[in-house]
């Protein structure tokens, strides 16, 4: 009777359970390693769209710092002081463009030098570099703590306002003058601005000053999305009157 007994052996009704769980530990898995596959893309595509991003930024300080020495290269035989640093270009013309206190005049001698300077300026904006990145100069009119604040301040307006008036004056005759072409490129380029007494120098001689301020574009695609303007009106007279 008992030698007739049935052995069923331990643990024989797991035998059907074992494929699917070893199908479901595959298809973890497959998942697993589709999910760090899909990771390291991603993080592959973020690296290399910052290391582009730093890339572009080292090519735009190289360009622009190659068109800065273009600059001071050629204001130095004019006497004319350029600094070349990418954060803050600044055109600075030293005593060369001082204003008498409380006046605007700009000394004939002053009106060559630039007309000279801003003729060369418009060449270099032409330049890959400058034609790629050069957005706008700023004629900045400075002056002393002498005076009201008010007073001031129009003083200064004055002195970036005189200083855009003897560039693009002048007689067509009169070789030291822009031509018609580069006086429209200058319009295109140039603006005056002005600050009153918010950047004095040591002595007040010194604080009554021009200097051209360079802007640069931040990124090549901002030039493309501005709007185009072709026309330009009519230049005009310069309505300050002259100092003695």
């Amino acid at each position: 009777m008992f030698g007739n007994r049935a052995w069923i052996r331990k643990g024989s009704k797991d035998e059907p359970e074992k494929p699917f769980w070893i199908s479901y530990a595959d298809l973890m898995t497959s998942l697993m390693v589709l999910f760090l596959v899909a990771m390291s893309v991603a993080l592959l595509a973020v690296t290399k769209k910052i290391d582009t991003e730093e890339e572009n930024k080292k090519k735009r300080v190289e360009e622009i710092t190659r068109c800065l020495q273009e600059i001071k290269s050629s204001g130095e035989d004019l006497g004319i002081s350029v600094s070349v640093d990418p954060i803050n270009p600044t055109i600075d013309f030293g005593p060369k463009a001082y204003f008498g206190r409380d006046k605007y005049l700009v000394l004939d001698e002053t009106t060559i030098r630039l007309r000279t300077f801003v003729r060369r300026l418009l060449t270099i904006a032409k330049l890959p570099c400058g034609e790629k990145w050069m957005k706008r100069v700023v004629i900045e009119g400075y002056t002393s703590q002498e005076g009201p604040y008010l007073h001031n301040v129009n003083l200064s307006l004055n002195r970036s306002h005189k200083v855009l008036c003897v560039i693009l004056s002048g007689d067509q005759t009169d070789p030291i003058s822009l031509n018609a072409e580069e006086k429209g490129e200058a319009r295109k380029l140039l603006m005056a601005g002005g600050y009153s007494s918010n950047s004095i120098k040591p002595t007040f001689e010194e604080s009554r000053r021009v200097e051209f301020k360079l802007e640069f574009w931040n990124d090549v695609h901002e030039k493309t999305e501005l709007p185009v303007v072709e026309q330009l009106g009519a230049l005009g007279e310069c309505k300050l009157k002259d100092q003695g």
